[in-house]
């Protein structure tokens, strides 16, 4: 029997229709199979970097109350490798050691790093955190007000300090009370030392009950303990951050200050170093 020739040009057209839709379904998906890289080659393209860098420019500012937030990065830190293993004067005993590093000498902004030694290798304790020096940086010369921050490596004092009931440090622990002042007057026999007396021993010396935010806590770095020179400087802690550059000591915002304190062990010999990146190797 004979097909009408419309009906078979209406089959034809039917036919054409159904393909073009199949193709238009099919191929999309199969393109996708094809050009999808590896789900380990994505995430490699996403973060181009396993060690992102720390921004030291960053004012971190104060906040409301004047402490500053807490500045560790959520990364894991650089290897010790980079940095803590470079060292060559430290004790052999000295399994703990806080570095505190800027890209030059006169900047004001600085990170800490900590670091313990296990087996013979040094590994980072924290993440990074950001930190304030001097307003006028480092110095391989400070003196007594030139507002720099010493270079050097450092034991920390026996006893730590702050306005605040103790944090759980493993030192002993000074509670700040009124008349207590830290005495920077070069020409006392008790310089650079605690003091506790109703009356100012003179010179630059602090009322440290009086700054109930930089000394909520602190430790006391050895520089120019004991005195060797009444020039040379005094009264250069590790103490809360404030928002603002100090006057030649580290400030670290408190939940970061509290971390390393209650993790430094007397037993273990910590040491710190004040360096910028170019002397690290004297070290």
């Amino acid at each position: 029997m004979r097909v009408p020739q419309l009906a078979l040009w209406s089959a034809a057209v039917l036919f054409v229709a159904v393909a073009i839709t199949a193709a238009a379904t099919l191929l999309p998906a199969a393109r996708a199979r094809v050009e999808r890289p590896p789900a380990g080659l994505a995430a490699r393209s996403a973060n181009p970097s396993d060690s992102p860098s720390i921004s030291t420019n960053a004012d971190p500012g104060a906040s409301p109350s004047g402490v500053e937030p807490s500045s560790s990065r959520s990364h894991t830190p650089s290897p010790a490798s980079a940095l803590a293993s470079r060292l060559r004067t430290l004790p052999a005993e000295t399994t703990q050691v806080i570095i505190v590093h800027a890209p030059g000498y006169s900047g004001t902004h600085a990170t800490l790093e900590a670091f313990t030694k296990a087996g013979g290798v040094w590994r980072p304790q924290f993440p990074a955190m950001a930190v304030r020096i001097a307003g006028n940086g480092f110095s391989d010369n400070h003196t007594e007000g030139n507002s720099t921050t010493p270079t050097g490596v450092y034991e920390l004092s026996d006893t730590m300090y702050g306005i605040d009931p103790n944090p759980g440090v493993r030192y002993a622990y000074h509670r700040i009370v009124v008349d207590d002042w830290w005495n920077e007057n070069p020409n006392s026999p008790d310089y650079n030392t605690l003091q506790h007396t109703p009356v100012n021993p003179g010179g630059g010396s602090e009322a440290l009950w009086t700054e109930t935010v930089a000394y909520r806590h602190f430790a006391v770095i050895r520089y120019n303990i004991p005195v060797t020179g009444h020039a040379r400087g005094s009264g250069i802690f590790l103490h809360v951050g404030t928002g603002r550059s100090t006057a030649g000591c580290v400030s670290v915002p408190r939940s970061d200050l509290i971390r390393v304190l209650t993790w430094l062990d007397p037993a273990k010999s910590p040491r710190i170093v004040l360096s910028p990146h170019s002397a690290l190797s004297r070290y």
